[in-house]
């Protein structure tokens, strides 16, 4: 069993967290939180080993009636893979914790690359992670990006990829974020950091971004154009992405028009906390004018990087090939 701990238990951590446990080749050995919240009693309900992350805090959790099991360093020598969920440029600052103890450790999209050996997607370069020390899982557009360009590429070339993103102006649970009543360019120059993100992933990629914040918390959505190489037809494209285990072609029977109903559907399959792991491609959107095909596309922020996570953990250990460990990903969380 690869023995994983976790270093964060929020947005991100308490899904990466429940996802390993349901592995059937890894544990957890605990997961690390700066104070005693709602979800630092929630991960010792769920049975969870708690660690403090700051030491001059760890008084505060017995204050609150929260058990814990020692310090993050503890954790950190416990495990045989670090999974760091903290909030963005916290990772970076980790780092020397962790090749202390010379643990392997995973990076979340809002650190800088270069916190990394390489960026990584499963879909798109799974094996450039194999053995490495520390690997930055990418962001949840570029995530999505990746596991579209990837069989587009693979398939049909790609000449040039043009993508809109609609971003959502927070999470749920992000309170404090914006805008409350607006639509905003972000960034106003061109490129936003989607595109260079992506071509951490694919570095011969020709692709331009840019961005809009909007007053939403449930997804995100992507206007995409891409320029192949080769001129199929429609539903050539759709059969091919109907075959991506982590696409979701949406067919146009089952009435989602919209982020919400998808977001619905998914608490209807009983998806934990409502989690759509797949991209939420429309399939009656795929559109072929010559050789450039359009496209819309929602991503999850919360959980589209969750099964990639785990994928980065055998990556990392080398215990298993990119098809092998995306097949059991899959089937352990129901993908």
């Amino acid at each position: 069993m690869i023995r994983v701990g976790i270093n964060g238990y929020g947005t991100i951590g308490k899904r990466v967290a429940d996802a390993v446990r349901d592995q059937p080749d890894m544990e957890v050995v605990g997961v690390a939180k700066t104070r005693p919240n709602f979800e630092a009693e929630r991960a010792v309900a769920r049975g969870y080993d708690l660690y403090a992350a700051i030491e001059d805090r760890a008084s505060r959790f017995a204050d609150a009636g929260i058990e814990t099991a020692g310090l993050v360093d503890e954790l950190v020598a416990a495990s045989d893979v670090m999974v760091d969920a903290t909030p963005s440029g916290i990772g970076a600052e980790n780092r020397e914790l962790y090749e202390e103890y010379d643990t392997p450790a995973l990076y979340q999209g809002g650190e800088d690359a270069d916190v990394a050996d390489v960026s990584f997607n499963a879909r798109g370069n799974f094996d450039d992670a194999t053995g490495a020390d520390h690997v930055r899982v990418v962001s949840c557009n570029t995530t999505g990006l990746s596991r579209l360009l990837a069989p587009l590429r693979e398939e049909y070339g790609v000449e040039k990829a043009r993508v809109t993103l609609v971003r959502r102006g927070g999470d749920p649970g992000q309170t404090s974020r914006g805008p409350i009543d607006d639509i905003l360019p972000n960034p106003i120059t061109l490129p936003s950091h989607h595109g260079p993100d992506v071509q951490t992933i694919f570095s011969d990629l020709d692709i331009d971004t840019l961005g809009l914040k909007v007053p939403a918390t449930l997804m995100h959505m992507h206007s995409v154009n891409v320029t192949l190489d080769a001129e199929p037809s429609a539903d050539e494209v759709r059969d091919l992405l109907e075959g991506e285990s982590r696409i979701f072609c949406i067919p146009p029977e089952f009435g989602i028009d919209g982020t919400g109903k998808l977001k619905e559907y998914a608490k209807d399959l009983g998806r934990p906390r409502g989690d759509v792991w797949e991209n939420g491609l429309w399939s009656e959107s795929i559109t072929m004018e010559g050789d450039d095909l359009y496209l819309f596309q929602a991503i999850h922020q919360e959980s589209d990087v969750v099964p990639e996570n785990v994928d980065a953990i055998r990556a990392v250990t080398e215990s298993a090939d990119a098809a092998e460990s995306i097949e059991t990903t899959n089937d352990a969380l129901g993908i």
